[in-house]
C-alpha cells in the first residue's frame, strides 16, 4: 500500500487516544499527556468508557460517539481488544492508527492477521503494533509514549526498536539535533521502511534519514525505495546483528560465507544507504553530508595541520580506515615551498609547524584546494599562545567556506575550542574534536561517494555477448529433482555452468575404478581424481582429490585409496562414484571462488572472493546481489583483498578482470533463469592472463515456488517485454525497456531531436543533458518505472533510439505521469501511437488507476494523438497546460482521490 494514507499518520489534523486515563504511568496517560504538553493545534480526543473527561479534555465512551472523524488514532488498550477498535476506526472513516499495545507475538498469527483484515477494507494504515509511537515535531505531534520530546529539524530517524527511539531522543536533545519525524516502526505489522521512505522521500522539510534496522520484511519494495529515495537525500543505516551468535547451516562454502549482516551490508550499499556502526557515527555522518558543499569526486585526503603529532594521528586513521592519504605532486610540493618556511614537512601531512599564523594556514590552502591529486582536505588546528582556537577559527571560516574542493576540519581543545567549533558549523563546515572523528567524517564522504557511483554509474555492455542454452542448464536439474536429489553431482553441475558459457575442464563420471582408468586413458595424461559421495561435503577432507595422475597405475591406486579412506572415515557415506578430469596446470593461475546461496529475506546472493580449500579460513569475500552487469561485477572484484593480486605484481601478470567478470554476469543471469538453483560454488575458478577456467563445482537444488526473476529482491531487465513491431515506411522497430547500456545512444537521440519538439517534452529547448541526467533516463528501477524505447537498426553502430515513452508511477500505483519523445524525421509514421500503447498496455497490466501528462496547448500533435486514444483533455489549469488523463481501472473504495 505503500504511502496511501500516509498523510493521516505523519500530518494528522485531529487525534484520538483510545486508552487515555487518567492512571500515572499508564501508557494511555503519557500518550495523552504528551500529545497535550506538545503543544498540538489539532483536535484530541480521550476515548475512555468510564470517564467523562481526561486531563481537562471532554472523554468519549467509545469510537462511535466522536463528534468528527479523527485522522489519526492512537491505541493503548490491551492486545485483544485491538481489533475490534481497528474495525470500528475503519467504519468511522479513520485512515491511520499507532498501535502501541504489545502481546501480539504471544497471541499467534491469528491475532496478527486479525488487524489486517478489519483495516485492509478501509485503506486504514497501522503502525505498530509493539512500538513506542511517532513524533512530528514539526508540527507539535507527540503521539508517543517516550520520556521526553523531540526537538523540530531537518533529519527523521526511523527505528524498529522503541527503546533506541527514546535513547536517541535523548542523546538528540543533549546534543541540540532536531527532527522532521521519529518513528517507531514496531512490528511493521503494515507501515514498514519501504513505506516511510517512500512518503519522507517526497517531504520537503526532511533532508536526511536515519534507520535502525534490525530486519527488513518486503525487500524489492525497501530497496526500490531506498534506490529512489537516495539518489536525493542520504540515507544512512545502523543495522543490528553484525556479530552472528551462531553460523548459518549451508552446505556449500558459499553457504557458510554469506552471513545475514554480509548480505544486508552489500543490500543497503547497493540501494546507496551510508552503513555506520554506532548511534554517534549515525548523526555524525548525517551532519558531515549535510553540511558538505560539494561532492567528493576520491578517496584522496590532504591533511593540514599546525601540529606535526595529530596529523600523523589522523595519517594512520586514514590507512586504518580503507582511505588513501594523498601523494603530492612535485609541483605541489614547490607551491608550497613558496609560502611555507624551509622547515615545512615537505609531504603529506602538512604540517606547517606551530608557530604558524592565519595567513600561513591561507597561503597553505590555496595551494591545495584543486592540487592535483587531491579529492579533499582536511584543516586540523592545535590551539597555541600564538594562535588561538577561536581566533584561528574567525580567520580561516570564510576562505575555507569559500574552497572548491570538499572541506573538513578538526579543531582539537576541550571547552576553549568549542566556540571555533561552533564557529565553523555556522559557516557550514563539517568540524571535529579529534583527529579520528575527523576521519571518520571524510570516510563517510566516500562511501557515500561509493554507493551513489553504484546508483549512478553508465554500466559498459557485456563485451563477450552469450547465449545460454537454457534447456541443457535445466535438464540435469530436473533429472535430479525427479530422482528426489537436491546436490547435482560435479559433472551435472559443470554442464549447467557449460550451457551458460563457463570455460570448463573436461569432466567425466566414472562409477568404477576400472571405468576411471579407461577415461583417464581416453582424456589424456596427467588426470586428476576426485571422490563423488553425498554425505561428504569438502572431499579434500577426506582425501577425495588426487592430483597430478600420470598413469593408469596411478589413477586405479588413487581410487582404491579413497575408497579405504571413506570407509575407514565415513563408514554410512555412499561412494557413487569418481569424477575424472583433466589436469590444468596454470602455475601462475589464482585460486577463486563464484557462488550463490539463497538469503531468507534477499533472496539469491553472488558471492565472489578467494578461493581454493581454504576459503572459510581466509573469509575473503564480497556479495551482491543480483542482476549484476559489467560495472556491478567489476566493483564486486573490487571488494576483495585478492583484487590486489588479481591485478598483477612482480613477474606476475594481471588476470583478465574481464574475463572474471564476464562470468560474474553469466552466474547472475543463471540465477534469474533457474529458480531451482538453491546453493551453487565454483571452488576453484582459476584465473589469469588467459582467462578463466572452472576446475570444480557443486550446485544444490529444489523445486522452485516462483519464476526466477520474482525471487530476487531487485527486478532485472524484463526481457518478456520487448517486441517487434513494423510501421509503413519505416520497416521493422524493436520496442524494448530501456537499458542503462543505453546511455550513449539516447544522448545521440537527443541531439537528433528538433528542439521545438525537446520543448514540447521538457519545456526547454535545451539539449544538453549531463551525464547524471542520461543515468537517470538510462538507469530505471523498473519495479517504479518504465521506458520503453524503439530501437532501429543503424549500419554504423548496430542500432539507434528513434522514440521513448516513459511512465512513473506514484508509489502506491494509483497514478503514472507519461512523456513520450519520438526524433523529428521518424514523427507521422504511426510510431507514437504505437509507443503509447505500449505504456498504456503495461500501466493496466500491473494495475495502474489512471496514466496522465501534462501537454503544452500548442503541442497539437500530442493532443490529437491522446484524444485518438481515448484521454481525457482539462484545459482549465492554472500553469497554462493540459492535462491529458486516462482511467484504467475502477478507484477502490479505500483509496484517496
Amino acid at each position: 500500500m505503500s504511502t496511501l494514507n500516509l498523510d493521516r499518520l505523519f500530518a494528522p489534523r485531529s487525534v484520538a487516544v483510545i486508552g487515555a486515563t487518567e492512571r500515572p504511568h499508564a501508557v494511555g496517560q503519557v500518550v495523552l499527556r504528551n500529545l497535550i504538553a506538545a503543544g498540538y493545534e489539532g483536535a484530541i480526543f480521550p476515548v475512555n468508557p468510564n470517564r467523562s473527561e481526561i486531563q481537562g479534555l471532554k472523554a468519549y465512551p467509545d469510537v462511535a460517539s466522536l463528534p468528527v472523524i479523527p485522522d489519526l488514532a492512537v491505541i493503548c488498550t490491551p492486545a485483544a481488544t485491538v481489533a475490534g477498535l481497528i474495525d470500528a476506526l475503519g467504519r468511522r472513516g479513520t485512515k491511520a492508527a499507532v498501535v502501541i499495545s504489545a502481546g501480539f507475538g504471544e497471541s499467534g498469527a491469528s491475532a496478527r492477521q486479525a488487524l489486517l483484515d478489519a483495516a485492509r477494507p478501509h485503506g486504514l494504515r497501522i503502525l505498530g503494533p509493539n512500538c513506542v509511537g511517532l513524533l512530528s515535531p514539526r508540527i507539535r505531534v507527540n503521539a508517543s509514549f517516550a520520556h521526553m520530546a523531540a526537538q523540530p529539524g531537518s533529519l527523521a530517524f526511523v527505528a524498529q526498536s522503541g527503546a533506541l527511539c527514546t535513547a536517541v531522543i535523548d542523546w538528540a536533545g543533549a546534543n541540540g539535533i532536531g527532527f522532521t519525524q521519529v518513528v517507531s516502526l514496531g512490528d511493521m505489522l503494515d507501515v514498514d521502511f519501504g513505506d516511510v521512505l517512500d512518503y519522507l522521500g517526497t517531504d520537503s522539510h526532511t533532508r536526511g534519514l536515519l534507520l535502525y534496522v534490525e530486519g527488513v520484511t518486503a525487500p524489492r519494495k525497501f530497496l526500490s525505495a531506498a534506490r529512489a529515495v537516495s539518489r536525493n537525500k542520504p540515507i544512512i543505516a545502523i543495522k543490528a546483528g553484525r556479530h552472528e551468535a551462531g553460523e548459518r547451516a549451508a552446505r556449500s562454502h558459499t553457504g557458510a560465507l554469506a552471513g545475514s549482516y554480509s548480505v544486508y551490508e552489500s543490500a543497503l550499499q547497493r540501494a546507496g544507504i551510508v552503513l555506520v556502526d554506532s548511534v554517534e557515527a549515525l548523526f555524525d555522518a548525517a551532519e558531515t553530508l549535510a553540511l558538505s558543499r560539494r561532492p567528493l569526486t576520491g578517496d584522496r585526503l590532504a591533511i593540514l595541520t599546525n601540529g606535526g603529532g595529530p596529523g600523523v594521528l589522523a595519517a594512520d586513521s586514514v590507512a586504518t580506515q580503507g582511505g588513501t592519504l594523498a601523494a603530492l605532486a612535485p609541483e605541489t610540493i614547490a607551491a608550497l615551498d613558496e609560502v611555507l618556511p624551509g622547515n615545512w614537512s615537505h609531504s603529506n601531512p602538512v604540517d606547517i609547524v606551530g608557530d604558524c599564523t592565519a595567513d600561513r594556514y591561507l597561503a597553505a590552502l590555496r595551494v591545495l584546494d584543486g592540487a592535483p591529486g587531491v579529492d579533499a582536505v582536511l584543516v586540523m588546528h592545535v590551539p597555541t599562545a600564538l594562535l588561538p582556537s577561536e581566533e584561528a577559527a574567525r580567520a580561516l571560516a570564510a576562505p575555507m567556506a569559500a574552497c572548491q574542493l570538499p572541506l573538513l576540519s578538526c579543531w582539537m581543545g576541550g571547552v576553549s575550542a568549542e566556540p571555533a567549533r561552533a564557529l565553523l558549523a555556522a559557516h557550514r563546515i563539517p568540524c571535529y574534536p579529534a583527529p579520528k572523528a575527523a576521519v571518520s567524517a571524510f570516510m563517510t564522504l566516500v562511501k557515500h561517494q561509493r554507493t551513489q557511483e553504484l546508483l549512478m554509474q553508465t554500466p559498459a555492455s557485456v563485451p563477450e555477448v552469450f547465449t545460454p542454452d537454457i534447456p541443457a542448464a535445466r535438464a540435469p536439474i530436473e533429472a535430479a529433482l525427479a530422482a528426489g536429489r537436491d546436490q547435482l553431482t560435479e559433472v551435472e553441475a559443470k554442464a549447467v555452468l557449460r550451457a551458460y558459457g563457463f570455460a570448463i575442464v573436461d569432466t567425466r563420471l566414472a562409477t568404477t575404478p576400472e571405468a576411471a582408468v579407461a577415461m583417464a586413458v581416453s582424456i589424456g595424461f596427467p588426470v586428476v581424481v576426485k571422490l563423488i559421495s553425498p554425505e561428504i561435503l569438502h572431499k579434500s577432507d577426506v582425501g577425495g582429490v588426487a592430483l597430478d595422475l600420470e598413469s593408469p597405475e596411478a589413477v586405479r591406486s588413487a581410487v582404491l585409496a579413497m575408497v579405504t579412506r571413506v570407509q575407514r572415515l565415513c563408514p554410512d557415506a555412499a561412494i557413487e562414484g569418481f569424477s575424472v578430469q583433466q589436469m590444468v596446470r596454470r602455475t601462475r593461475a589464482r585460486e577463486l571462488i563464484l557462488g550463490v546461496a539463497t538469503d531468507p529475506v534477499f533472496g539469491p546472493v553472488i558471492l565472489f572472493g578467494d578461493g581454493g580449500t581454504a576459503v572459510e579460513v581466509l573469509a575473503d569475500k564480497a556479495i551482491a546481489l543480483p542482476p549484476l552487469n559489467m560495472m556491478l561485477a567489476s566493483d564486486l572484484i573490487r571488494r576483495t583483498r585478492v583484487f590486489r593480486l588479481l591485478r598483477g605484481f612482480r613477474d606476475h601478470p594481471a588476470a583478465n578482470l574481464e574475463a572474471i567478470a564476464v562470468d560474474l554476469v553469466r552466474l547472475s543471469q543463471l540465477v534469474i533463469d533457474v529458480p531451482e538453483i538453491v546453493e551453487l560454488d565454483i571452488n576453484p575458478l582459476l584465473a589469469d592472463h588467459e582467462g578463466t577456467i572452472a576446475l570444480d563445482a557443486r550446485i544444490r537444488v529444489a523445486r522452485a515456488s516462483c519464476r526466477g526473476a520474482e525471487r530476487l529482491a531487485i527486478r532485472p531487465y524484463p526481457v518478456e517485454l520487448e517486441e517487434t513491431i513494423e510501421l509503413p515506411g519505416v520497416g521493422k522497430l524493436l520496442l524494448r525497456p530501456i537499458r542503462p547500456e543505453d546511455e550513449a545512444a539516447h544522448l545521440e537521440f537527443c541531439e537528433r531531436v528538433d528542439p521545438q519538439d525537446m520543448y514540447f517534452r521538457f519545456f526547454t529547448r535545451s539539449r544538453d543533458f549531463s551525464h547524471t541526467q542520461l543515468a537517470r533516463f538510462t538507469q530505471i528501477d523498473y519495479d517504479r518505472e518504465m521506458a520503453f524505447i524503439a530501437v532501429h537498426p543503424d549500419p554504423r553502430a548496430g542500432f539507434e533510439t528513434v522514440g521513448v515513452v516513459r511512465a512513473v508511477s506514484d508509489a502506491d500505483n494509483t497514478a503514472a505521469e507519461f512523456g513520450i519523445l519520438v526524433r523529428s524525421d521518424f514523427q507521422g509514421k504511426g510510431l507514437g501511437l504505437a509507443l503509447m500503447r505500449k505504456i498504456i498496455a503495461y500501466c493496466r497490466s500491473r494495475g495502474t488507476g489512471r496514466i496522465y501528462g501534462h501537454v503544452l496547448p500548442t503541442n497539437r500533435g500530442m493532443l490529437a494523438l491522446a484524444t485518438k486514444l481515448g484521454f481525457e483533455l482539462d484545459h482549465a489549469t492554472d500553469d497554462n497546460v493540459v492535462i491529458a488523463n486516462l482511467k484504467l481501472r475502477d478507484q477502490a473504495p479505500h483509496e484517496s482521490p
